[in-house]
Formats: C-alpha cells, structure tokens, sequence
C-alpha cells in the first residue's frame, strides 16, 4: 500500500481547497498535520525547500509544504513570502494602503508546493502565478489577503468569486495542477 501524503498545514481551509482541487480521481491519499516548522527567510524556492526537508525529517514520510506569496510590483516583490505577517498586522486594508501613493497596483500571487518522498529525499517544487491588481478589500474576510486581490480579467476579488471559479483560476490551482500531473505520471 502507498503511504499517504502528509500537507503540513493547520488550515483546515487550504486542506478542502487543495483536496477539491485535487479531485477524486487524484491516487493518492492526502492527510494533513500541523507541525512547528521555522518561519525561515530568503526566496520563496529556498524557503520552499528547506520547510519541505524539515517536514520530511519530521514526519518520516512523503510531505507536501506550500508556501504563499502576494508579490506588489510597485514595491519591487514585498511583500513576497512575508505576506503571512503583512495580513497579520495590516489585514486587508493595510495592503491596499502600502500602495496608496503609487500609480502601479499590479501583484502577483504566487504559489508554491514542495513535494519530498522521505527525508532524504529529493525536493520537487510546482510554482503557480496568478497576475492581478491589489484593490479596496471586498467580499468575505475569512482567507487572508483575498479580498484585495483581483485578479486580472475579473471584476470580482478572490473572496467574491465563488470556490469553485477561484478554484480554477488561482495561483494554488496553477500549482496543486502542476503537482497532480507529476503524481498522474508517477502512476
């Protein structure tokens, strides 16, 4: 039997959006498990690689991290993989005021899974990017960022559009996909 995957993750909320996204036809099982990884610094491939190997050492088995970043362009890429503490602090209205004084709104939501068969195992990232523009925060307040992020094309926020339209377009979907299709081949 193939020992299911552990999503290090205590978000309840990402672990249904990622299952969802995964389908039912994905092979294998996921589970998820919080663990007290390190908040490290630096890229977001790096920092993807190094939770990954911890989570790999601590789990002593197959794991998948992900690590989220909403990148401003006026801001040169900030806040980037610190939008965790950027929410946080700010909320949503907070990120749409850092770039008050600025003409250029656009953003990139980036996402990154980071996938290790066992801990010594090799480390595969699947990135997904997702181009937009930071607003006035609209719809629900119960995901991070996403009322303040609309994507390019829509005239609606992440939190605005319905679960299942946000699931098809946004930077976990573009990733959890890219990872999918690796698992598919691995079958």
């Amino acid at each position: 039997m193939i020992a299911p995957i552990t999503f290090v993750t205590g978000n309840g909320k990402k672990l249904e959006e990622v299952i969802s996204i995964l389908g039912p036809s994905f092979n294998r099982q996921i589970v998820s498990k919080k663990l007290d990884l390190p908040e490290l610094q630096g890229e977001v491939d790096e920092i993807c690689i190094k939770k990954c190997q911890e989570a790999a050492t601590q789990v002593q088995g197959p794991v998948i991290v992900e690590d989220v970043c909403l990148c401003f362009k006026a801001l040169k890429g900030l806040p980037g993989p610190y939008i965790k503490w950027f929410v946080q602090r700010l909320g949503p209205e907070g990120l749409y005021t850092l770039l008050e004084g600025w003409d250029d709104k656009s953003a990139q939501a980036i996402c990154t899974f980071a996938y290790a068969p066992c801990a010594d195992g090799e480390v595969i990232l699947f990135q997904g990017i997702t181009e937009g523009h930071i607003v006035y925060p609209r719809g629900p307040r119960d995901f991070g960022w996403c009322p303040c992020f609309q994507p390019v094309g829509y005239d609606k926020t992440y939190a605005e559009l319905p679960p299942s339209e946000k699931n098809a377009i946004s930077h976990r979907f573009k990733a959890v996909n890219k990872m999918r299709e690796f698992f598919k081949s691995e079958s």
